[in-house]
């Protein structure tokens, strides 16, 4: 699994020309997008209580075209998606053979395309695997780089999206096409109402200019970090490692269930770690949001151990400052850590956000049949 923080350098957007654009720092996997546009607090707060416009646009994206493009991507991803309705989106994972975490991608089909976009340090180890387990199935994967990303957030972003010309979704992972191409999909996050706009890359300026003259305040990566950490939302290799399995970072779920992997689906590469993990036991780890002090001398970074006591419990991912929170972070911490434990994060006491921790109250199949054959 790639490091998306450890990239080559990719070409800067258009749109950190643009009045007020602060570019990522040099070591961010958003150094070709703006960070900010020097209000960051301000700008996190208008894309939760009005609207905001944010670059994404060094997100990478992968085309695949031909008859058994979804059959085929059926068999070697996480997700269900053999029969996905045209103009309908789904989360999906690309798994090692031991059932670990490669890669994290939203697709969309419409219109006889399937439309993928990723990490952009990840994206051409990606498109490379796709290309190498095509075989004889139907199916042509290439680089879609003609649209770029665009994502608008906030509670005012329907009359945005309206206002620009641009179609709103009511559901949930569904997509509408944009005049001139490219689509519009609704996300169920960050946040309450998310939709991306993948527009043509030629018109990624136009847009962007396009939604802010409708009242869309731009908007850089910390917004949509503080508010993805916020919703407890991963990304990988910045909150996942060599060793993450989908079950500890909320990706079990099939579609529209806000996961990417589906439980009753056929073989793929992976599936028998998922399985037992679901079937039988629980994941090692589990990722939750932290609270940070503050008022500590310095920040921890990404990567970083979290000790109890003195004993490393978990890894540092994403840290981030929110508008409301303050400094918070997500982290993958041994399930067996309770929720008051006192923790040490390089130079920051943190707490575990109580609310963060998941359900483990439900009965696994799997263990329930093993507790009938045993008599109890």
């Amino acid at each position: 699994m790639g490091d998306v923080s450890a990239t080559a350098p990719i070409d800067p957007s258009p749109l950190l020309t643009l009045p007020g654009a602060v570019p990522s720092p040099e070591d961010s996997a958003d150094q070709a997008v703006a960070w900010h546009y020097g209000n960051p607090f301000g700008e996190q707060r208008d894309a939760t209580s009005a609207a905001a416009v944010l670059d994404r646009s060094n997100r990478f994206v992968i085309a695949i075209s031909g008859d058994e493009r979804l059959t085929w991507l059926d068999t070697i991803s996480s997700q269900q998606v053999q029969n996905l309705p045209d103009g309908m989106s789904a989360e999906n994972l690309s798994l090692d053979i031991n059932g670990r975490v490669e890669h994290h991608f939203v697709q969309t089909d419409l219109d006889g395309i399937t439309w993928i976009d990723t990490e952009a340090a990840n994206g051409p180890d990606l498109l490379a695997f796709l290309k190498k387990m095509v075989f004889w199935s139907k199916a042509e994967p290439r680089e879609g780089h003609e649209l770029a990303v665009l994502s608008v957030l906030g509670s005012d972003a329907h009359r945005v999206l309206e206002a620009a010309g641009a179609p709103t979704p009511e559901d949930v992972y569904a997509a509408l096409p944009l005049e001139g191409g490219g689509f519009v999909r609704r996300m169920p996050w960050p946040g309450q109402n998310a939709f991306d706009l993948l527009v043509p890359r030629t018109s990624l300026t136009a847009w962007f200019k396009k939604l802010r003259e409708q009242g869309a305040t731009p908007a850089g990566t910390w917004t949509y970090e503080a508010l993805r950490v916020e919703s407890i939302r991963p990304r990988v290799g910045v909150d996942t490692d060599e060793k993450t399995i989908p079950h500890e970072v909320r990706w079990i779920g099939g579609v529209a269930e806000l996961g990417a992997v589906h439980l009753s689906k056929g073989c793929y590469r992976g599936q028998e770690t998922v399985a037992r993990v679901h079937n039988l036991g629980r994941p090692p780890r589990h990722l939750v949001l932290l609270h940070l002090d503050g008022s500590a001398d310095g920040r921890p970074e990404t990567g970083d151990p979290v000790t109890a006591g003195g004993r490393t419990v978990g890894r540092l991912g994403t840290v981030v400052d929110h508008f409301e929170l303050g400094p918070i972070a997500l982290a993958l911490i041994k399930r067996t850590i309770p929720a008051g434990t006192e923790l040490v994060v390089g130079p920051c006491a943190a707490s575990i956000d109580p609310d963060s921790i998941p359900n483990y109250d439900d009965v696994q199949a799997g263990r329930a049949a093993i507790d009938r054959l045993r008599g109890r």
